[in-house]
């Protein structure tokens, strides 16, 4: 039975092998390692793979002697998971408070352009709605 990834159950170097996973599509504990970064062991990285693996983050493939590891889910459905624990634990399931927060102090930094998607997705989503 395959668990189901749990978001906030990441360590900081368990996201980046995560990442490295992500962008390469599949990885061996030396590939993995060669792209980490603050060079930890083999064997501390092979130990990671296994505890992702056991929280139902990847799975692994076997070419001859060496584990492939494997996302368990696409990016894109992780990413809307975390997206949704972030938005109910920090900002009480309130998309205008992600928003406000985004946007408090930073409006300067958004572009012209960006603004005009955003726009577009806020008019969308009314008449959606």
């Amino acid at each position: 039975m395959t668990r189901k990834p749990k978001p906030n159950a990441l360590s900081r170097r368990e996201r980046q092998i995560m990442d490295i996973l992500y962008r390469l599509e599949r990885a061996s504990v030396g590939q993995v390692l060669a792209e980490i970064a603050g060079k930890p062991s083999y064997s501390t990285v092979r130990a990671q793979l296994r505890v992702l693996e056991e929280k139902g983050h990847v799975r692994h493939e076997e070419h001859g002697l060496r584990y492939v590891y494997v996302p368990a889910v696409p990016r894109e459905v992780a990413r809307r998971s975390a997206l949704r624990h972030l938005v109910e634990t920090f900002f009480d399931g309130s998309t205008e408070k992600v928003v406000a927060a985004l946007l408090g102090g930073e409006v300067a930094r958004i572009s012209p352009e960006e603004l005009d998607r955003l726009a577009r997705l806020i008019s969308k989503g009314r008449k959606e709605s």
